[in-house]
């Protein structure tokens, strides 16, 4: 049980990490760039998991995505998708859980990238989304990085969202925080415990010191 779940665990976080960085990187430009109507409201929605009891997330995340839902009986009915109580649902539920850190991170280098580099590259003729390519994204490169790693850490973590909308099916939903949760309950299973917690704990390290090597990797380029 302890190695599936780290599978699992290490899959949903991926997955989360993946799909919701795209997403991320478009509401953190918007938020640092652009000013509009609901800008507030916008910026209160991408913070909101990280104020609300993750139980709450994950009831909201059941009522919405369930199979009697609006969004999730659509799937269900439609692409024959079901979310709730499959890691697929479980991914979900990180990604949102997690999004709000991968924004702040995101929004903050692009805050802090110069738009007369921008600028200088669009009177040379290149287009937005040239200038977006070949100059944005490039400098905030350390800034995405730094919010994609600290989504996959969150995601890796997550357990309140994600026992509510998904439970902690034994190989199809339970990930580390679950089976930990799970084995506790369990007499005599404090070596299990101890294995999932010292993962747990080496992955967390590992994932940051990647981070920062290849953080500071980039930033030397970006100097070059």
């Amino acid at each position: 049980m302890a190695w599936a779940a780290i599978a699992l665990s290490l899959r949903i976080a991926a997955v989360a990490t993946v799909c919701s960085l795209p997403v991320a990187i478009a509401v953190a430009w918007l938020l640092a760039r652009k000013q509009f109507w609901g800008r507030g409201l916008l910026n209160g929605l991408v913070h909101l998991p990280l104020v609300l009891p993750p139980v709450v997330t994950g009831y909201l995340l059941l009522v919405v995505f369930g199979t009697q839902g609006p969004v999730g009986g659509y799937l269900r009915d439609t692409f024959g998708i079901t979310l709730a109580f499959r890691w697929t649902g479980a991914a979900l539920a990180a990604a949102i859980m997690a999004f709000p850190l991968v924004v702040r991170a995101i929004r903050l280098g692009f805050e802090a990238v110069d738009p007369g580099l921008e600028n200088a590259a669009a009177t040379l003729g290149a287009g937005r989304v040239r200038v977006f390519v070949k100059v944005t994204l490039p400098l905030i490169g350390p800034s995405v990085l730094a919010g994609a790693v600290l989504g996959f850490a969150k995601a890796l973590g997550e357990f309140g969202a994600t026992i509510t909308f998904v439970a902690a099916i034994p190989g199809q939903t339970q990930t580390i925080p679950t089976a930990i949760y799970a084995l506790l309950q369990v007499p005599g299973s404090d070596g299990a415990v101890a294995v999932l917690v010292a993962v747990s704990i080496a992955l967390a390290l590992g994932t940051l010191a990647l981070a920062e090597t290849l953080s500071r990797r980039m930033q030397r380029r970006i100097r070059e």
